[in-house]
């Protein structure tokens, strides 16, 4: 986390000053409403990681936010996961349920129609509005909330061996992804293996020996990475144990924010098989993930990251186009025309105020770039740039849209 006074970096605060996001008690505890500037940093968020997932094999499906009780019943999550959803909805005489978690659903997908070895791995993935019950003293800005966005995945697998290489190429995307985010390992981030309790068999799945070998795969996997990380006993999914990339807000707090999950129970429990080479069923392998976590709560930590100076991509507005005068307002209609049809993200600030005062504002709203326009720019069809480190000074408007766009695209 770069140095700067910690009440200056809270997401809390910076969400409210930015116009990034609300809470409303009319609405409910821990139910974010997201406001035109936030809404667009968390689209370009999902957009990326979309793509991101579709060019590394992953199928994007969408499936309800509800379901029957009898298939969270099936699953294990109820009684196991009770606590932390929300109770049964009662509809022609059966019970419902917001859904806590994706993997049931895309389990239901791989089994509306058989499948061959050939096709595995098959990666179903989905940006999933997902409902938990978090008790009111633990909800915390958009770090804790009661309904979030996971972009989760569920890899059914042919092999061990598959699963194993699966869920390397999980954090290969994990460590993409953090890169881009410039989160430095060791600084913003740390792994951490979450093991089961085997003595615990009201929290767990009882199967001592697929604990022992899902445990001992992904310790050696991590070991093979190079990666450091440290053990957590009693951290695990009740269905098995998991590799949780771990990190802190402001506040010193530690939260879960991606993880890579080894599953033994699932394919037993929905009896998910394909087709082997040898023409026999066999049983699958499931490997659970998410990639960029819970979209509320990388948010929260991009905003404490970045103090909510967004990099050039993710910034809800992009470039301010501020005219000298009144006299420029027209040309500075068509600078902010050009910019947004070359898809940049531009506003016009042609108040009365000074154009210092103007100026300073875009910096206070965060804005990456200003871009002044007088009677010299207009006369030449320029205008002044100034980013984040200094002024850059008069360029033509389409090498400015050149230079932004080629940013935007690196997401330098």
């Amino acid at each position: 986390m770069d140095e700067k006074p910690e009440i200056e970096r809270d997401h809390k605060r910076l969400g409210r000053e930015l116009d990034l996001f609300t809470f409303s008690d009319d609405v409910g505890k821990g139910l974010p409403l997201w406001l035109p500037k936030g809404a667009t940093v968390r689209r370009e968020l999902e957009r990326w990681i979309v793509d991101e997932e579709i060019k590394r094999g992953y199928q994007h499906v969408y499936t309800p936010d509800i379901a029957k009780l009898g298939l969270y019943k099936k699953s294990g999550h109820y009684p196991h996961y009770k606590d932390s959803m929300y109770a049964p909805i009662v509809i022609d005489d059966e019970e419902f349920m917001l859904r806590p978690m994706t993997c049931p659903h895309h389990f239901e997908l791989f089994l509306s129609k058989p499948h061959s070895y050939r096709e595995l791995p098959m990666r179903i993935a989905e940006l999933a509005k997902l409902y938990r019950y978090e008790q009111s003293g633990e909800l915390m800005g958009l770090q804790r909330v009661r309904s979030f966005c996971l972009a989760d995945a569920h890899i059914i697998c042919a092999t061990e061996e598959q699963a194993a290489e699966e869920i390397g190429k999980a954090l290969d995307l994990i460590e993409h992804a953090t890169g881009v985010f410039g989160l430095a390992y060791g600084t913003d981030y740390h792994y951490r293996l979450s093991l089961g309790d085997r003595a615990n068999t009201e929290k767990y799945y009882k199967n001592d020996a697929a604990w022992e070998k899902g445990e001992g795969l992904l310790r050696e996997l991590l070991e093979k990475r190079g990666s450091h990380f440290v053990e957590a006993k009693d951290e695990a999914a009740f269905y098995g144990p998991k590799i949780d990339v771990q990190m802190k807000n402001v506040n010193g707090k530690e939260d879960t924010a991606f993880t890579v999950q080894y599953d033994f129970c699932m394919p037993d429990r929905f009896d998910l098989t394909y087709t082997g080479e040898d023409g026999t069923k066999k049983r699958a392998f499931v490997v659970h993930r998410s990639s960029i976590g819970a979209i509320e709560r990388i948010m929260a930590f991009l905003i404490e990251k970045y103090a909510g100076a967004f990099p050039l991509w993710l910034s809800p507005i992009q470039v301010a186009v501020l005219p000298v005068s009144e006299k420029q307002a027209g040309y500075a209609q068509e600078v902010y025309e050009e910019l947004r049809n070359a898809g940049i993200r531009a506003q016009v600030d042609a108040s009365n105020e000074s154009l210092g005062k103007r100026i300073r504002n875009a910096k206070t709203e965060k804005t990456p770039y200003t871009l002044v326009v007088g009677d010299e720019e207009m006369g030449t069809e320029t205008g002044t740039l100034e980013g984040r480190e200094g002024k850059i000074g008069a360029l033509p408007t389409q090498e400015i849209i050149l230079r932004l766009k080629a940013e935007i695209e690196n997401r330098s």
